[in-house]
């Protein structure tokens, strides 16, 4: 079986979030079960020099944007048993970062148009292309209007992943036929609610809509969490499904992480009290026998700082310390900025996102705090129970998929329901409170630790999922 994934980022060449993690590790652990899997992402300006050598120029094409006829050249290089391509354009992509720009919809719509012209000259017709989030969604959607019928691609099917329902794509009706090029005719597969939306076209014309876990899959049917979108997925169920993110346990490996002061695992965990000591030592935090919680996350609302704002004080008034990572809205980080000012032996603040720290605080943090108001899948809590953190989560998402509360046999962190700070800080409580019984909480790592995340049993269900597709054709 061969598979195109196609996507806006993809470590290691470019990334900013879980999606080029996914991107990066899903298609090795298909691949590693026999099938071809490929790549294609942009070349963007800010991938490194070293990864730049190691490309290959395929050849150079035109591709159409509206009435605009772009320049496109195609690279390729493979890397860890992966081939990946990349499409070229320097107006588009060398820039100064990935997105934000005022012209993204013309960028991306560059992008899905050049990822099916490129079919005609490289040696690899998939059977499959899955896609990923609004930046590849028109793929699909020009599959449909314009290639579904011609030579070499009558038997492709399309797979959209959903990785966050919340950016959508949306763009005025001008965009349609100004920069889209979709005929008047179609605009009913991306109208919606006087918008165009890119996603909508993806749900539309996609044969399968898959998410990162069961319970966003669900979730997104209900208006609370489907951002507008509700409507159109409750109509298409039928092509829907959700299927757990794992994480790249060699990158995440305790065992071997070169980022880590002491190497443990579940069977000889002592190294983790060692990580511990030498985190507080790093982040200058007070020694001692009590809890560290670490938080490594964008300061944004969904990722529920709110709540964490409401009791932070008497979190650190009941001896908990804090190993605080991430960066994001002002107003959140002049509060944790506050809280490390107040409690400098206490509270350990750091702005910005330095992946080698991130190594030490889920190795040397007992606890990991993640209480988001909306997480599609979230790795966070994999990685913190890898390294023997116990998470403490609210159940939405992926971390309902992931995490058992500890009040059973079975358990592999805290949990609570609702979105409220007193549940929160409840769960939070409990968690001190079974820290405090050695034996008990020396289970629960255990159990913590041995938890399988890694790609294998994800992989084999979006494998499940393409041979489905093919044997409908």
């Amino acid at each position: 079986m061969k598979i195109l994934f196609a996507a806006s980022e993809a470590v290691p060449y470019a990334a900013s979030g879980g999606l080029a993690d996914v991107v990066g590790s899903l298609p090795k652990a298909i691949s590693d079960k026999g099938h071809d899997c490929r790549i294609v992402i942009p070349l963007y300006k800010s991938i490194k020099p070293e990864l730049r050598d190691e490309m290959t120029f395929v050849t150079n094409i035109t591709v159409d944007v509206s009435w605009r006829k772009q320049y496109c050249g195609i690279f390729t290089a493979e890397r860890g048993g992966i081939t990946y391509y990349f499409i070229d354009n320097e107006y588009y992509f060398a820039r100064d970062g990935m997105y934000g720009f005022y012209d993204d919809c013309e960028r991306f719509v560059f992008f899905d148009r050049a990822v099916l012209e490129m079919l005609r000259y490289i040696d690899f017709t998939p059977d499959i292309i899955n896609c990923n989030d609004w930046q590849t969604a028109l793929i699909p959607v020009y599959y449909n209007v314009y290639y579904k019928y011609q030579q070499g691609y009558s038997d492709i099917r399309n797979v959209f992943t959903i990785h966050n329902i919340e950016y959508q794509g949306k763009y005025g009706k001008e965009i349609l036929g100004e920069v889209m090029g979709i005929p008047m005719y179609n605009a009913n597969l991306l109208e919606y609610d006087g918008y165009i939306n890119m996603m909508k076209g993806a749900i539309e014309t996609s044969d399968r809509i898959t998410t990162v876990s069961p319970s966003y899959a669900w979730e997104i049917l209900d208006p609370w969490y489907a951002h507008g979108l509700d409507r159109i997925l409750v109509t298409k169920q039928y092509k829907l499904r959700g299927i757990l993110n794992g994480i790249d346990t060699s990158l995440y490996d305790p065992e071997n992480d070169a980022d880590t002061p002491m190497h443990f695992s579940a069977k000889s965990p002592g190294g983790k009290s060692e990580c511990k000591k030498i985190l507080c030592e790093e982040l200058g935090l007070e020694q001692g026998d009590g809890p560290v919680i670490g938080i490594v996350t964008r300061f944004v609302n969904h990722k529920g700082i709110d709540l964490i704002r409401c009791v932070f004080e008497e979190m650190v008034h009941n001896g908990i310390r804090f190993a605080v990572l991430g960066s994001g809205e002002k107003i959140y980080e002049d509060f944790f900025r506050e809280m490390a000012a107040r409690y400098p032996n206490r509270v350990s603040v750091t702005l910005g996102f330095i992946p080698e720290l991130s190594h030490r605080i889920y190795a040397g943090s007992d606890m990991f705090l993640m209480p988001s108001q909306s997480e599609p899948c979230g790795l966070a809590q994999m990685i913190a129970m890898r390294y023997g953190t116990v998470p403490i989560v609210r159940e939405t998402g992926g971390l309902r998929d992931s995490v058992r509360d500890n009040g059973g046999d079975n358990g592999n962190g805290f949990t609570f329901k609702t979105y409220n700070a007193g549940d929160m800080l409840d769960a939070v409580n409990r968690a001190c409170r079974d820290y405090g019984d050695k034996n008990e909480w020396k289970a629960l790592v255990k159990r913590a630790m041995e938890c399988d995340y890694s790609w294998s049993a994800s992989a084999d269900l979006y494998i499940e999922t393409y041979n489905e597709l093919i044997s409908e054709r």
